[in-house]
């Protein structure tokens, strides 16, 4: 294993910088690549701006994303939880009119009821009851979520199970949630695109990212699976795993 000069020189993808939100590093290169969903979340957040007078960005990492579905309405604003990204959202957000809020906890969210008549949410984390709150009425929440059981296929071939506080998370649940609490669903659909790595460097960089997918990771940990992995990419040319992903659009009420 530590003779294969090849995985020695992917293992070095644990040193590489990640910030924000942007996996360029290995999907401009073409060393992770998704399969197709049927829809666009960039594409129905971008239309249902156009129509808003007020938006929340919840989670939007680095804001890489909200910084391209630009034009704006004028008041504008974005959470991010996680402390490494809040000063790269500000900025890129802030010379752009938005105001970005640290939050840290889900169900405490520094707005007042009523607040928003667009709150979008790409994989991030929420109260229902609390989006509810500051949502306007007639107001819209769009989000797309990943599945409790996302690359399930990763764990796997770790030898680590899947955490069971997440299970639950799929799109019944919360679509029954969303309902529970105030919020009319007019679209949801859920699918299950493949994501494929062409090298382990590009896993452990992604794992590398994504701390809750296996907890802790670190390469010297599981050298020995990581090495299976990688002499079953050198014979098969991938590894696939399944994601799970689901998007719903609601309406306060």
């Amino acid at each position: 294993m530590l003779n294969d000069k090849s995985f020695i020189h992917y293992l070095k993808e644990a040193e590489q910088d990640f910030s924000g939100w942007d996996f360029s590093y290995v999907t401009d290169t073409g060393r992770m690549a998704n399969s197709l969903l049927s829809w666009s979340y960039g594409s129905m957040a971008k239309r249902l701006i156009t129509d808003a007078t007020s938006l929340l960005d919840m989670g939007t990492g680095g804001g890489e994303l909200l910084a391209k579905l630009q034009p704006f309405p004028q008041s504008v604003f974005a959470t991010e939880g996680y402390k490494p990204n809040f000063p790269i959202a500000q900025k890129r957000l802030g010379p752009l009119g938005v105001t970005v809020v640290e939050i840290e906890e889900d169900n405490l969210l520094p707005f007042a009821k009523g607040q928003f008549d667009l709150i979008i949410n790409k994989h991030e984390a929420y109260s229902a009851p609390e989006v509810r709150r500051v949502t306007s009425d007639r107001g819209i929440f769009l989000m797309q979520q990943v599945g409790g059981a996302d690359c399930a296929e990763i764990n796997e071939a770790l030898g680590i199970p899947l955490n069971d506080e997440y299970l639950h998370w799929q799109l019944d649940f919360a679509k029954r949630e969303l309902e529970e609490n105030g919020f009319r669903v007019t679209l949801f659909k859920e699918e299950s695109p493949i994501q494929r790595f062409y090298d382990v460097g590009a896993l452990i960089y992604y794992l590398m990212a994504i701390p809750w997918q296996i907890p802790d990771f670190e390469v010297v940990d599981y050298m020995e699976q990581l090495y299976s992995i990688h002499r079953s990419i050198q014979s098969k040319g991938y590894f696939d795993v399944t994601q799970q992903r689901f998007i719903i659009k609601a309406e306060a009420i």
